[in-house]
């Protein structure tokens, strides 16, 4: 497909500059398809996997025909998770920095009520957020959806996954009738196409078919006899091809924790992501596998869908997924940006109508591979990394540079000590190498931060 430029499309100069500057000049395959209807005003149905451009497809579409004078929620885009709504406000913000006065809030569960109230009252221009909690602020009338003018649904099939429906209905029943409505989903299941047609009135639809690589992700799929060899064939697997990032996905919230449990036992630097976690959990969780801090992460589908994490190095299918898609975006996960790529997957005997739709999918046959010889002298790998927890963030005015400053200020770190550094509202988080966080702690412990003694410790 020949690449189009964004120069083509009816967008507003401030925005193409912005685009320029952030060195999008041409369109991904989504982008070039959907974006003219979307800019167009028209209802759409796009069909397409994780990190394909969507959100600046619809991200610009919001931007394109925004009133920012007028200062009422003209555009709300739902998310299933915290971590995708996050991903999704911070895109948008990116692509709006030359427009000035325009405010992004972020509306979802797991964090306190207060500070969104309070921002809710200043008012808004777009909101992204989950759907129980955009529910919450619109019961309590500090949420109104009169002006909206774009209604977007970000990862629709998970939506309903996670048994969203009623509320996704219950939001649908306070938004205006007359509305542009955005569905994006990664697969089209049967319920999905029952909820566009009843939210969306004469749709384009737009279906970007995945173009799997095989030859950058080594595949290779194993039979095992039951549950104990499943996990004793994991172990194996991990000891011999994991690297220092390696994604373990099951099919259960339970059997998630309980490989975790598990692989912690046997000495691995491990974390585990589920349904079941406290939010607070959750973000601790994602900021130490993200920065390198954790070296195996054990994930249900659904907890690591829209996870900001750019390529691992092996993806381990403890079970199959359900279906070809979802096993696809799995292994997605891996061999990204050119890099070649790993995933181990593996099955029983009572696997076997998950086989064939999983080979229709890839285009491949699959053979069983024999696993390897079990070689007690490997270690489970180490992570290069350990994150520090701070008492301050965003609400405290920090910022990345001054926590670099901290740290290197007596230069007995230097920035090649430091690694990936994520503020919150009320605290942050930095890595630094394994060899030198005791002196970190201690330069964090015993200075200041803006001139504010700040705690820290080791997660």
């Amino acid at each position: 497909m020949t690449r189009q430029s964004f120069s083509t499309l009816n967008i507003p100069t401030a925005l193409l500059t912005n685009l320029t500057d952030l060195g999008y000049t041409e369109m991904t395959e989504i982008q070039a398809e959907a974006l003219p209807a979307v800019l167009a005003g028209k209802d759409v149905i796009a069909k397409a996997k994780t990190g394909s451009g969507k959100t600046a497809t619809f991200g610009l579409g919001i931007l394109a025909k925004l009133d920012v004078k007028y200062f009422r929620v003209q555009s709300l885009v739902l998310c299933p998770t915290r971590e995708l709504a996050d991903q999704v406000a911070a895109e948008l913000r990116k692509l709006a920095r030359n427009i000035h006065n325009i405010k992004i809030l972020t509306l979802c569960g797991g964090v306190p009520l207060g500070p969104q109230i309070g921002s809710l009252e200043h008012g808004a221009h777009i909101i992204v957020g989950t759907p129980g909690r955009i529910i919450d602020h619109l019961d309590k009338g500090r949420l109104k959806l009169d002006d909206l003018t774009t209604l977007v649904l970000d990862e629709a099939d998970r939506m309903l996954e996670m048994g969203f429906q009623a509320d996704l209905d219950t939001i649908m029943s306070k938004a205006p009738s007359q509305r542009q409505t955005l569905l994006f989903s990664a697969t089209y299941p049967a319920a999905i196409a029952k909820l566009s047609q009843r939210l969306l009135k004469d749709p384009v639809e737009v279906t970007i078919a995945h173009q799997h690589d095989n030859s950058i992700i080594d595949q290779q799929f194993f039979q095992v006899n039951d549950q104990r060899s499943r996990l004793t064939a994991l172990y194996n697997l991990l000891l011999h091809y994991q690297g220092q990032s390696s994604i373990v996905f099951c099919n259960t919230k339970r059997e998630t924790q309980d490989v975790a449990d598990a692989l912690h036992q046997y000495g691995f630097s491990v974390l585990a992501l589920h349904g079941d976690m406290e939010q607070k959990d959750r973000d601790q969780t994602l900021v130490q596998f993200a920065n390198g801090s954790a070296c195996v992460l054990v994930a249900t589908d659904v907890a690591a869908r829209g996870l900001d994490i750019s390529s691992v190095d092996a993806i381990f299918n403890y079970q199959l997924a359900h279906d070809a898609d979802t096993h696809i975006h799995r292994i997605g996960r891996t061999g990204r940006a050119g890099e070649t790529g790993m995933a181990l997957s593996l099955f029983t005997a009572s696997d076997a109508g998950k086989l064939p739709p999983i080979e229709d999918g890839l285009g491949i046959t699959i053979v069983a591979s024999e696993l390897p010889a079990l070689n007690n002298q490997l270690q489970p790998a180490k992570p290069v990394m350990v994150t520090l927890q701070l008492d301050a963030g965003k609400k405290h005015k920090i910022r990345a540079g001054d926590i670099v400053g901290a740290l290197t200020a007596s230069k007995q770190l230097t920035n090649d000590d430091l690694g990936k550094i994520q503020l919150h509202d009320i605290w942050s988080f930095v890595a630094v190498k394994r060899s030198a966080v005791k002196l970190a702690l201690q330069l964090i412990q015993q200075g200041k931060i803006k001139a504010k003694s700040v705690r820290a410790r080791m997660l």
